[in-house]
């Protein structure tokens, strides 16, 4: 019986990986590319076996352990179609689970507790844990879906410089600025836009944050729709006797401060980030394992 667990968060810009024994004592990590299964699932595969290859290494095992743990992984779009089973038939652990992103959000941010989380990142999720039951809302893609993500922004912030540069709105600093990086072509922004993952959409947050921060009026109407969608998600999700609230993600501190007092108020730090939830997750993984070979 394997007595190893590996946990992976396969995020939409990097894969991060830990192995651990059985007591949930990490053991080391890894870090691999991008891991998006709805854009690039071919890619997203070698990324997360490549994350959990390096932990091994960073743990000093051999390469051949991996056919004898047992994994969970979180992913963005596990919730879609029959990509988790693709996922876990293509990996090559003894033993694997697939599930979305925002199962091991909820896990690392409330343990075994009741809550509600939102993770913003590359995407975005919900999930809520309720009297044990839970439930999940969210991440569908940017494309029509994500809202608040770092990958919405920088789609949302391209839209907005080209209604400006066609005339439709207002321009302002900040689509000037973008439409500056493309030599001021709608061209160059399209050809762009049809040949870039949701990774290269989201390095452009950084800078619609920095503009609202500034007033700029786009970047202020950006920021504002992302803040009312996440009040929406998580109202959805809300209950009464709620106890908390915890956000997570890259982007989490950027919108803590924007959300509405009846939101701040239950605002409670995350007891751990996604990593640690898919290696909590791995872990009760490899105890049923266990329970079951008894």
């Amino acid at each position: 019986m394997t007595e190893l667990a590996i946990g992976i968060d396969g995020g939409g810009s990097s894969c991060r990986a830990a192995i651990m024994d059985g007591t949930g004592r990490v053991l080391g990590r890894g870090t691999a590319g991008p891991s998006n299964i709805l854009s690039d699932l071919d890619n997203s595969l070698l990324n997360i076996v490549a994350s959990a290859r390096n932990a091994v290494a960073d743990a000093g095992l051999p390469n051949e352990t991996l056919s004898s743990a047992v994994a969970v992984v979180g992913v963005a779009g596990a919730n879609v179609g029959d990509y988790a089973e693709r996922v876990e038939r293509a990996l090559p652990f003894a033993k694997r689970r697939v599930v979305t992103d925002a199962s091991t959000a909820l896990q690392g941010a409330l343990g075994d507790s009741d809550g509600v989380i939102g993770a913003f990142g590359t995407g975005s999720v919900y999930n809520a844990r309720r009297d044990g039951k839970l439930c999940g809302i969210g991440g569908w893609g940017f494309v029509i879906g994500d809202q608040a993500s770092g990958a919405r922004l920088g789609r949302d912030l391209l839209e907005a410089a080209l209604l400006a540069h066609d005339g439709i709105r207002k321009p302002s600093a900040l689509s000037r600025e973008v439409m500056a990086e493309y030599g001021d072509d709608p061209e160059c922004v399209v050809e762009f836009a049809h040949a870039s993952q949701p990774r290269d959409f989201a390095r452009y947050a950084p800078l619609v944050f920095d503009f609202a921060a500034k007033g700029d009026p786009i970047g202020t109407a950006i920021v504002e729709t992302a803040v009312r969608s996440i009040g929406e998600s998580l109202d959805a999700l809300l209950w009464p006797a709620c106890p908390a609230i915890c956000l997570l993600g890259g982007l989490a501190n950027a919108y803590r401060p924007l959300l509405a007092e009846r939101h701040q108020s239950l605002l409670k730090e995350p007891k751990g980030d996604v990593l640690q939830g898919a290696i909590e997750l791995a872990v009760q993984f490899l105890r049923e394992q266990g329970k079951d070979a008894a």
